[in-house]
């Protein structure tokens, strides 16, 4: 038990929540003089204590080291000015109001920045080096430019480096997104970070430590989280006129009427309590709302910049598309041979191979009513292709060049053809029979369905689309223009996805940006707002993003846009309540209406109508609510 009790005492946050809790009941027992008798002194003291002293430290504290004055200093001042009249009730009410909205705000901008750790996390803690024709295990940091490395089927490259021996595929996705295993070759460069998929190669390094590209991200990354400032509160930034205003009218009420407790009694109700609840609860209800929708959104800054977009840029892989290959296509070219069986046949001599190409060609012909039958000779060149003889008769897989080996001549025809599927951004796999060509198969990684929906809803919405994409021009070309994007960017590494980021900012452009990967870590980072993908994201992007779609639902992104404009405009509405009720409850804290007790319940009904107005962006969805049934879920 006294366990818990210190856990409590020492985390922050559980220490508040149990302030506010301890003070609500002592300011209950302080206005109904339930134990009145059995304390010496008024129990509205706890509450004082409790959540009026952190409110006095910080605003003296502020003044002193910030000379900042902040919405605390006026709070501070109405909360001295009714313990000196013997109004602790009233003192102990400000206070407690003030608590709880400090508590909201607490809860709704923490954040977990757990992002970069997991960056570094990435990068290999030891190289395997080659010395004298010994290989040797070596920590990363004594990796020395121009060292030689063996890097083996399935290991994490370590620095970046040039192969001098071997051939290979690399998985090229946390650097460009790119889905689909690159090869490389001797002369071919390779990057740290990036995934040895295939054979063991040898390397050449040339780029070590913090030069390296996966430490030049982690370090951007962090560069990107510290320049990404709060959004500053509007009660602060409205504070030293609060401040002076209400000290004016008391002041001036306390001359002209000679009565010390209209002076009080006006300090009270213009404490900016409901003001300052306006913000959080509004974003509070926000999230809840968004959260029964998949979207996980981080912070009430978050929210607003969110709000306040005018341009997305879309990543490719994994975000407008499924960031998987499927089979689009399977032409046949050999006499009398049908396209079922020339699917069969690559499938079949496809079985034993494990890059992603290969695999799709199999799940695309099982899913079809295809089985798996044995075959003889199997043989991987890894970076070509396949080769395995099947009922007697030997069939290639692979890439154009692996296939003219065998003196097989690609009619034509079949070039035309498998070029109207590479300017589709497909890949092509040519299948040769007994040493004849006899076709090819084509795969993509296919558009999401919702994809163009989304577009479309978000021009609507005047917000300009992008794509940024690691892809080649071509490819993203055909899917911009499949889904109505205008503006292209391709051919980029995430360093240049995020300048580019960077150069639309300082345009005055308000920009979101919307990926999946760790290559979109930066550009998510630095953007106006970032958004990721959480079902097949990575964990560094979902982190580095302000908001999670956690299904990958892009078509709520639309409805994710205009909840966020619905909740600031009620917080601007519950603002503008907020004063006008302030302005009321001063007129007849002037008038000697109101007494310091009073003042202090009405001043709270104010507080109460915020907190009601901002529950019914839950419990009322409205328009916003339309909005996502009409135009995403038809």
């Amino acid at each position: 038990m006294l366990l818990k009790i210190k856990k409590i005492i020492l985390n922050e946050e559980s220490r508040n929540i149990l302030f506010v809790v301890i003070s609500a009941a002592a300011l209950i027992f302080s206005l109904t003089g339930v134990m009145k008798n059995k304390f010496p002194f008024d129990i509205a003291w706890i509450a004082i204590i409790l959540c009026g002293i952190p409110i006095l430290v910080e605003s003296v504290t502020s003044l002193i080291k910030e000379r900042d004055i902040k919405a605390d200093m006026l709070v501070s001042i109405a909360l001295v000015a009714s313990i000196s009249i013997g109004e602790y009730f009233a003192a102990g009410e400000v206070a407690w109001i003030m608590a709880i909205g400090t508590l909201l705000e607490d809860m709704t901008a923490r954040k977990a920045r757990q992002g970069i750790e997991k960056l570094i996390d990435l990068t290999p803690k030891t190289a395997r080096i080659k010395r004298e024709e010994a290989e040797e295990v070596i920590p990363i940091s004594d990796v020395q430019t121009g060292d030689i490395l063996v890097v083996l089927a399935g290991e994490t490259i370590a620095v970046d480096g040039i192969i001098i021996a071997g051939t290979t595929a690399i998985d090229q996705s946390i650097m460009t997104g790119e889905s689909i295993p690159v090869d490389k070759t001797v002369g071919d460069n390779v990057t740290s970070g990036t995934l040895n998929q295939f054979s063991t190669f040898e390397m050449r390094a040339t780029k070590v430590e913090k030069n390296s590209s996966l430490q030049r991200m982690i370090q951007l990354a962090e560069k990107a989280d510290a320049n990404k400032a709060p959004v500053v509160k509007l009660a602060d930034r409205w504070a030293t006129w609060l401040v002076v205003i209400a000290l004016g009218i008391a002041l001036l009420t306390w001359v002209l009427t000679g009565e010390v407790i209209r002076a009080v009694t006006i300090l009270v109700v213009f404490c900016p309590c409901a003001f300052i609840l306006a913000t959080p609860t509004a974003v509070m209800a926000g999230i809840g709302n968004a959260t029964r929708f998949g979207i996980l959104i981080r912070s009430g800054d978050a929210l607003q910049r969110i709000a306040q977009i005018d341009s997305i840029a879309f990543d490719k892989t994994g975000t407008l598309t499924q960031g998987k290959m499927e089979v689009i296509g399977v032409e046949n070219y050999y006499y009398g041979l049908h396209v079922s069986e020339l699917l069969r046949l690559a499938a079949l001599a496809e079985q034993r191979s494990e890059h992603p190409l290969g695999k799709a060609i199999v799940t695309h012909y099982l899913n079809n009513g295809g089985t798996i039958e044995k075959i003889k000779d199997f043989k991987l060149e890894s970076g070509m292709g396949v080769s395995a003889k099947i009922g007697g008769r030997i069939v290639l897989a692979g890439k154009a060049e692996y296939i003219k080996r065998t003196n097989a001549i690609i009619s034509a025809a079949a070039e035309r053809k498998a070029h109207t599927y590479l300017k589709k951004g497909a890949t092509v796999i040519y299948v040769c029979l007994d040493g004849s060509f006899a076709g090819f198969i084509a795969l993509a990684d296919v558009l999401r369905p919702t994809a163009k929906l989304t577009v479309n809803q978000l021009k609507q919405m005047n917000i300009h689309p992008i794509l940024l994409t690691g892809d080649n021009i071509d490819t993203a070309k055909f899917i911009a223009s499949k889904i109505g994007i205008d503006e292209v960017k391709a051919n980029l590494m995430p360093e240049e996805k995020m300048s580019l980021i960077q150069e639309l900012i300082q345009n005055d452009k308000k920009i979101g940006m919307i990926g999946d990967g760790v290559n979109d870590a930066l550009a998510l980072k630095t953007s106006y707002a970032g958004i990721a993908m959480g079902g097949i994201g990575s964990d560094i992007a979902v982190e580095a993003a302000d908001a999670v779609l956690v299904s990958d639902n892009i078509e709520r992104i639309p409805y994710l846009v205009a909840m966020s404009k619905k909740v600031m405009k009620r917080i601007n509405f519950n603002i503008m309540i907020a004063m006008i009720w302030n302005i009321f409850a001063v007129g007849l804290s002037t008038m000697g209406i109101l007494n310091p007790v009073t003042a202090a319940l009405v001043h709270n009904v104010g507080s109460v109508f915020v907190v009601i107005s901002s529950a019914l962006l839950i419990t009322n969805q409205g328009s916003v609510t339309k909005f996502f049934n009409k135009s995403v879920l038809g």
